[in-house]
């Protein structure tokens, strides 16, 4: 069973997510924070709250498919 707590970091990380894609990073930044708000332990909105805090000093080409590429070990 999936408490009321998840779902919502769900729902929050989903959006996130979308908007993500969008390229979108200052929406999507929000969403990840909105999902660490209810549960600070959760590792995914934590990795993707980096990744946009990462693309909003560093935008992507405009030609960007979406994955994340490593510059340091």
């Amino acid at each position: 069973m999936i408490t009321e707590e998840k779902k919502k970091v769900l729902q929050y990380f989903s959006e996130g997510r979308k908007s993500y894609k969008l390229m979108d990073f200052k929406s999507a930044k929000n969403f990840f924070e909105e999902a660490l708000k209810v549960d600070s332990e959760d590792g995914p909105s934590m990795v993707y709250l980096a990744r946009c805090r990462h693309y909003l000093d560093n935008p992507p080409a405009e030609d960007w498919d979406g994955v994340f590429v490593m510059t340091t070990k």
